[in-house]
């Protein structure tokens, strides 16, 4: 329809490797806000990682590229890969902006437990006015903090931050690496390209 705003979400992380429950609770998330597109964003030097335990980013850029290419609401951005020196959201946000419409929502896809730290992120109001938040929690989650940090969040800034309940799925990348580096099968925890990138360049064993 004509006029009507582009809704993009933006999904990102370290994706190390990224797996089935990225995919899964980000589709859920882009159906119930009704989202246009998804944009899936491996970090390139996160400030808060060790990055001598973090697989290049072009390898974790390549993995997000293949797991998503299934899904056409999807789609892999190397914004932050490709920038030098450490990457943090708000230069990300600037950037997108400057890529698409004005009128563009923004909606940044976090788990509930991020939202307790984002008051730490750099340059959090701007951050807060570049984007809106979709903040992923299990159904029926009731942690008092999180409501009570919603709460000062949206009078403090004004930031629209829409809580969502989706199934709990407890896939880690952590659990993925270690049963690689154990030998053990990841079918089904990673998409299958995935998998056969991570044994064709024999990653986290």
């Amino acid at each position: 329809m004509e006029g009507k705003s582009l809704k993009v979400g933006i999904c990102g992380g370290t994706f190390d490797p990224i797996h089935m429950g990225h995919l899964a609770i980000t589709e859920l998330a882009r159906c119930e806000l009704n989202l246009d597109k998804v944009l899936f964003i491996p970090s390139g030097m996160p400030p808060h990682k060790d990055l001598n335990t973090v697989t290049s980013p072009i390898h974790r850029l390549n993995m997000v590229r293949c797991a998503v290419s299934g899904n056409p609401f999807f789609e892999a951005v190397d914004l932050e890969v490709e920038r030098n020196g450490y990457t943090y959201t708000v230069d990300t946000l600037n950037e997108l902006h400057k890529m698409y419409p004005e009128d563009t929502d923004f909606y940044y896809i976090i788990g509930a437990d991020v939202v307790m730290d984002l008051l730490t992120w750099k340059r959090t109001e701007e951050v807060f006015a570049l984007t809106k938040f979709i903040a992923v929690m299990r159904a029926g989650y009731q942690d008092k903090a999180f409501i009570e940090q919603i709460k000062v969040l949206r009078q403090k800034f004004d930031i629209e931050l829409i809580p969502f309940e989706a199934p709990l799925i407890e896939i880690s990348s952590t659990f993925i690496r270690e049963r690689i580096s154990k030998n053990q099968s990841v079918k089904y925890l990673v998409s299958d390209c995935v998998d056969a990138y991570i044994k064709e360049n024999n990653l986290y064993r």
